[in-house]
């Protein structure tokens, strides 16, 4: 395997939690959780991890501005922020949504992050505003760096590959867990996550071929249909591991996703959402945001009540942060009512 570039400003491992009283409560199978709201920049989540790969990537390119975008309360956005302002970056946002009158969550962190906002109403001419972004930048003697969406290219997807590296070593005892999660002799069957631009995806996915997990990762889609994003993270994941030497290639098959929780739209907060968030906090005190990881655990909760894993079984739900969203006033009433 090659050496690729990488900085180190993750909180790593990240530790496992076991949810027994969660499990009890649907008389369902054994959860435990993977705390990745807890990678430590700016509130956590798992931008972080693909930002080890990003900024050195783009140290390493000579770049001094970071140019990405997503909707208004992005978390990818506010990590990438964050991120260029510890590691000395001009920062530039195009970002999705109207402005509101007063900045909240995830904006206001932007903002206090010393992010140059522009909003752009209309998600289809979001593109087009990041690219005059980028070449105006060129244009005035800059030196960008466009993270891409989600931080989901090869390079970003190459942390959630270490991931499951990470998580082998966890299951095995090579690395200490924050909290005993007690006895697995029978390993983890399922991995369940959130997945929207691919790149924790198909970083895991390949992870699981280069580490040898053996249980099955579920996608539980935000927003992608299921068919398209099958295509797009195998596609992903076999230009991952050219980066790591010579190519994996990885087809449709070898993602497992399903679509049956998104068809509300993205960032649409429904009963479902509002039901699994007050699940989480109500018996394990921990918090998930209405975009992401509530939407993928009201997933995984239907799954069980539906019977869909095995009582016998047991399931990692891949907690990806996003709680500063929950402060958001487009969520934050919505949320308690």
């Amino acid at each position: 395997m090659e050496k690729t570039l990488r900085l180190n400003f993750a909180h790593l491992p990240t530790p496992i939690e076991e949810l027994p009283n969660l499990s009890n409560a649907l008389n369902g199978p054994r959860i435990l959780v993977k705390r990745d709201d807890q990678t430590g920049l700016a509130f956590g989540g798992n931008k972080t991890r693909k930002l080890e790969f990003l900024i050195a990537e783009a140290q390493e390119q000579g770049a001094d501005t970071l140019i990405s975008g997503g909707a208004l309360q992005s978390n990818h956005c506010r990590q990438t922020a964050a991120a260029a302002a510890r590691y000395g970056f001009e920062c530039k946002l195009v970002l999705t949504g109207e402005k509101p009158q007063r900045a909240s969550a995830n904006l206001l962190l932007d903002q206090l992050f010393g992010a140059e906002i522009t909003t752009v109403e209309d998600r289809a001419f979001r593109d087009e505003v990041l690219q005059k972004t980028f070449d105006d930048a060129l244009a005035a003697g800059k030196k960008p760096y466009l993270v891409p969406y989600g931080g989901s290219s090869p390079t970003g997807a190459l942390g959630y590959a270490f991931a499951m590296e990470e998580l082998m070593k966890q299951l095995s005892g090579g690395f200490r867990s924050f909290q005993n999660f007690g006895s697995l002799e029978r390993g983890i069957d399922w991995i369940v996550f959130g997945t929207s631009s691919g790149g924790t995806h198909a970083g895991l996915v390949l992870g699981q071929r280069l580490f040898g997990f053996k249980g099955k990762v579920l996608g539980i889609s935000i927003d992608e249909p299921e068919e398209e994003l099958k295509s797009h993270v195998s596609d992903l994941a076999s230009r991952a591991s050219e980066k790591l030497g010579g190519r994996i290639q990885f087809s449709r098959n070898d993602v497992l996703a399903t679509e049956n929780y998104c068809r509300a739209g993205y960032g649409v907060f429904g009963e479902g959402e509002r039901e699994t968030i007050h699940l989480f906090a109500k018996h394990e005190g921990l918090l998930l945001d209405p975009v992401y990881t509530g939407r993928t655990a009201a997933g995984m909760i239907d799954l069980i009540r539906k019977g869909f894993f095995k009582k016998d079984e047991t399931i990692l739900f891949w907690h990806t942060g996003g709680q500063p969203a929950l402060f958001a006033d487009k969520y934050s009433q919505d949320v308690v009512r």
